[in-house]
C-alpha cells in the first residue's frame, strides 16, 4: 500500500469552546494528508488537472472515537485502498502518544474536463502512477 503522513499541531482557530477541534475541521486535515499521499505518487491536483482530469470528492465518511485538542500536534496518515475504478483513501488521525482518535474515508471520480462526464474507470495515467510506486 501507498502512505503518507503528515504531523498537524491544533491551532486555536479549529477548536470550539471547549478546546475540542470542530468536527468540520477535519476534512481539512484529511485533504493536508491527501495532498501529501498524492504528490507521493507524482499526481496532484496541478498534474491532474493538466492531465485533463478533475476528481471530486463524492463521499465522504469519518468517525470520531476521540478528540484532538488545541495546541495537540496530531499524525494524519492517508492510505491509497483503490484506485482501479476510482481513488478511495482510508485516513487515521493519531494523538502524540500513538491513539487513534480518528478514521475517515474519501472516495474521488475522475471528471473528464472537455466533456465533463464522469469517468467509470480511472484513467490510464493515474493507473501508470500508482503503479510506478508499488
Amino acid at each position: 500500500m501507498i502512505s503518507a503522513s503528515v504531523e498537524i499541531q491544533v491551532p486555536f482557530h479549529d477548536v470550539d469552546m471547549m478546546n475540542v477541534v470542530w468536527h468540520g475541521h477535519y476534512a481539512k486535515y484529511l485533504e493536508i494528508a491527501r495532498c501529501a499521499l498524492l504528490d507521493k505518487i507524482e499526481y496532484n491536483y496541478n498534474e491532474m488537472k493538466a492531465s485533463g482530469y478533475a476528481w471530486p470528492v463524492i463521499d465522504l465518511h469519518i468517525r470520531y472515537p476521540g478528540p484532538a485538542c488545541f495546541g495537540e500536534t496530531v499524525s494524519v496518515t492517508a492510505t491509497l485502498a483503490e484506485w482501479v475504478d476510482r481513488l478511495h483513501i482510508r485516513y487515521e488521525i493519531r494523538n502524540a502518544s500513538g491513539k487513534r482518535i480518528t478514521r475517515a474515508t474519501t472516495t474521488m471520480v475522475a471528471v473528464d474536463m472537455s466533456t465533463q462526464s464522469m469517468c467509470y474507470e480511472s484513467p490510464q495515467i493515474l493507473i501508470d502512477k500508482v503503479e510506478a510506486h508499488l
